[in-house]
């Protein structure tokens, strides 16, 4: 569909530079601790850099130990292999830690939450999503414990940065053994009760990458509330090297530590994380007042949390959800007057230069997930496909102005005539 030569949207100027969902922000302090590591020659995976970003991540979420690692999602892994162990134990060579048992996973999320259950041989089954926060769903986790009332991992995620009902989900793996891998890569810096996500599970994860709230380009951290966790953690991240002067190895390893430099750009970021957070909850704040009066809703959150408001989302309302079909790489939709659909005010955006996305695709709905087990609350309605099917992430970078901001809202209304 040509946009540009749409009448609805006459008089609309196509963006001098593009908008995006969430792009990096740097200030400059970056550059000073990534210079620093280079003229000291500590460009590898030690130094200063990471000493420091352990040390004040673990200060600033309020967890004993961290351990800088080279992606959420290798943090994610060494999460969920440590929760293995304390579990089932070593595994026998070229065996996964969850070697054919079943793990209890969120559905409505980025694939890295739940691909690592994988990675050590697990069998994911998917909990879905309630609609207060869009996260998992812990009366369907219930449901999920009476099907399956042997397993004991949970991973959990807390999506665009809302906190889950992670003190329920906690709840209730207690009342059954169960252990957490809590997912915190899109909520660093968001508050349930007052305390950080990533320190109600009993392991956590944050994340650097490139779009983060704050970045190190890449680069992620775990984090444990026991040490022999994080020495053991940082063990697996340098190939499980022994403590020998010739190379040594009794168990696996990966080459999942963070580097000098990355720390480096981590390290100049971290002073600016509470400016990122003001200025997404301003855009959440100005979409919601900005969009009050279409048939459409933001995306929720527990009157008891804290946000980051890391990605600013939209749901339509049912009745004004126009025609829109998606298969697994392509999409189709019709213009209606009074309605729209995430296909066309995406394709909107884009024609104009402003980035948004589709809502993360549901792990039940994933082909390469579609044989696992889902559970809903009820046994019926599917509340993450639902999100999916209607909602959308808007632009929702710092660094968008005002007045850019303004034509965005100005589009999606638009796309309603």
């Amino acid at each position: 569909m040509d946009f540009l030569s749409d009448p609805r949207f006459t008089g609309i100027k196509p963006f001098e530079n593009r908008v995006w969902l969430s792009s990096p922000t740097m200030h400059g302090d970056e550059q000073k601790w990534v210079d620093d590591a280079i003229k000291t020659n500590w460009v590898s995976t030690v130094g200063e850099n990471i000493n420091e970003i352990e040390k004040q991540v673990a200060e600033f979420i309020g967890i004993p130990y961290t351990v800088a690692l080279s992606a959420g999602t290798a943090a994610l892994h060494l999460a969920v292999k440590l929760c293995g162990q304390k579990l089932y134990g070593q595994p026998e060579a070229g065996h996964g830690t969850l070697e054919g048992r079943k793990v209890f996973c969120s559905d409505l999320t980025f694939a890295a939450t739940d691909n690592p259950v994988c990675y050590e041989g697990g069998k994911p089954v998917f909990i879905d999503t309630e609609r207060e926060t869009w996260n998992m769903d812990p009366k369907a986790l219930e449901r999920a414990f009476e099907i399956y009332p042997d397993v004991k991992l949970i991973a959990v995620a807390h999506l665009y940065g809302t906190p889950g009902k992670i003190d329920e989900i906690r709840a209730i793996a207690d009342k059954h053994g169960a252990l957490i891998v809590e997912d915190a890569a899109e909520s660093f810096g968001s508050t349930y009760k007052g305390a950080q996500t990533g320190v109600f599970g009993d392991v956590g994860v944050i994340s650097f990458n490139g779009n983060k709230i704050i970045t190190g380009s890449s680069g992620g951290m775990i984090l444990c509330k026991d040490r022999a966790d994080a020495e053991k953690a940082r063990k697996w991240s340098t190939q499980s090297r022994e403590k020998a002067a010739w190379y040594q190895h009794t168990e696996l390893g990966y080459n999942y530590r963070m580097s000098n430099i990355i720390a480096g750009v981590v390290r100049g970021q971290m002073p600016y994380i509470n400016e990122h957070i003001k200025q997404k909850r301003e855009i959440y704040y100005r979409y919601k007042e900005g969009l009050k009066d279409l048939p459409v809703s933001m995306n929720p959150f527990d009157v008891l949390s804290e946000p980051n408001y890391w990605l600013s989302c939209m749901l339509i309302d049912e009745d004004a959800m126009a025609k829109h079909e998606r298969g697994d790489t392509s999409e189709t939709w019709s213009t209606e007057p009074g309605k729209s659909s995430p296909g066309e005010i995406l394709g909107a955006l884009a024609a104009f230069g402003a980035e948004g996305r589709p809502i993360w695709k549901p792990m039940h709905m994933q082909p390469v997930y579609r044989s696992r087990p889902f559970v809903t609350k009820d046994g019926e309605e599917d509340v993450g496909a639902d999100i999916f099917r209607r909602g959308l992430c808007l632009p929702s970078d710092n660094k968008m102005t005002k007045q850019q901001q303004d034509i965005v809202i100005d589009i999606i209304h638009r796309c309603f005539k």
